[in-house]
């Protein structure tokens, strides 16, 4: 069971984190994901590397951030959210300097690996949430939180591609580091601990893994959230390529253009705050899927009927941010609602599920590109995950029609 709601109170370290930390630790997570992406041609220039190898800056961070959320789950469930997440930014600062400062592209991939450790943030505000909330009021607060959070990402590139062109593209990195800084006093000020119920070793959270890994509705929203996440990370993969060797897009503009699917995230996830208690968290994650895979659906008409211009991939793409805004908060609750007790390791285990399928999908994608296949495997492979989000919503709906509700099957041990 949750702990009974406390009364959260801004600065006061007594009390549950405010909503404007638990966006900003969030935020902080998604924007170090694509704050630079216009920039990674010109990084490829600078370091005299292939774009493929600069894309590791992209899919590796992925890879290195799911195997990271495994470990810092089960972390802060035994030691807390707080500690953890102080530890998870201080590493973030540093690490982030040093990518500022590298001239070499091995050291400049290895310093960025590092720089993942600030995930850490969207894994804990989801399970800081949990910890203090029933399953669809959480569902709701999660929205506010990503709907918050979407706010940075979009806006980002917008900002990165611009600081290129006037600064270079380290200057994106030093901003992140003033934003690392600003969340680290955040932090430190305001988000007391919310795990009241500590395991007694760091070991017992990962024998506790075989339950988690046995239930079947667990793999069903960890799996919609997966793959709804993959369609994004796809494109984090190859829009770059997309924008600059074929819609011919410079950073700045590309910056622009990454407006669209966070806009349109930032919608979805409004329009699940709001209806996700009278919809039902399965229904939103099942409408969500239909509306991605609809604007994939109307960007592939378009290119197949000739239209070359950036808004035939750009404009349908905010359809997809949409759908992703109203599966993702309730997939990501469902995860953590399967175990209550467990919320730190799901939300880990569960994030690395979701980030190591984006990763593989990131990966594919920008090594599938510059095979003069054009824009296709980017909206195939954004297609397929976003078909692959459905299958798996219709799998856990399935799974409710057999065993009932989520706090009947638990009382009867059928989750």
């Amino acid at each position: 069971m949750s702990a009974p709601a406390a009364e959260r109170v801004f600065l006061d370290r007594r009390t549950p984190p405010t909503l404007l930390t638990l966006v900003l630790v969030a935020a902080l997570s998604a924007l170090s994901m694509n704050f630079f992406l216009p920039s990674l041609p010109a990084m490829a220039s600078y370091f005299a590397v292939d774009y493929a190898v600069m894309q590791l800056a992209v899919s590796a961070y992925l890879g290195v951030t799911a195997v990271l959320q495994i470990i810092m789950g089960p972390l802060s469930d035994r030691f807390g959210r707080r500690p953890v997440m102080l530890a998870a930014l201080i590493i973030f600062i540093a690490a982030t300097t040093a990518c500022a400062l590298s001239t070499d592209a091995n050291w400049f991939l290895f310093f960025r690996m590092v720089q993942a450790a600030v995930a850490t943030g969207l894994a804990l505000a989801r399970a800081s949430v949990r910890d203090t909330l029933e399953p669809a009021a959480a569902a709701s607060m999660i929205s506010y939180v990503t709907m918050g959070m979407a706010v940075g990402p979009m806006i980002g590139p917008a900002i990165g591609g611009l600081l290129e062109q006037l600064f270079g593209w380290q200057s994106a990195f030093w901003t992140l580091l003033a934003f690392g800084f600003a969340a680290l006093v955040l932090v430190w000020f305001d988000m007391g601990e919310t795990n009241y119920n500590k395991t007694a070793s760091f070991a017992d959270q990962f024998r506790q893994y075989p339950g988690l890994f046995a239930s079947r509705r667990f793999w069903g929203y960890a799996l919609t959230a997966g793959f709804a996440s993959g369609s994004f990370f796809a494109f984090l993969g190859g829009a770059p390529f997309v924008a600059r060797n074929i819609l011919g897009i410079g950073p700045a503009s590309l910056g622009f253009y990454f407006i669209f699917i966070s806009l349109g995230y930032f919608i979805g996830t409004f329009i699940s705050a709001r209806l996700t208690v009278r919809v039902g968290m399965n229904n939103m994650m099942l409408l969500g899927s239909f509306i991605a895979s609809s604007g994939l659906i109307i960007s592939c008409l378009l290119f197949f009927g000739g239209t070359m211009h950036p808004m035939a991939l750009f404009g349908p793409i905010t359809l997809v941010g949409v759908g992703n805004g109203l599966t993702m908060p309730s997939a990501n609750v469902g995860m953590l609602s399967v175990r209550p007790h467990l919320a730190g390791s799901a939300s880990g285990l569960g994030g690395a599920l979701m980030v190591g399928a984006g990763a593989i999908l990131s990966a594919t994608t920008g090594a599938l590109m510059g095979h003069g296949w054009g824009v296709w495997p980017l909206l195939f492979m954004m297609l397929a995950s976003s078909i692959g989000t459905s299958l798996a919503a219709w799998y856990v709906i399935a799974v409710e029609r057999i065993n009932g509700p989520l706090e009947i099957a638990k009382a009867d041990g059928a989750v």
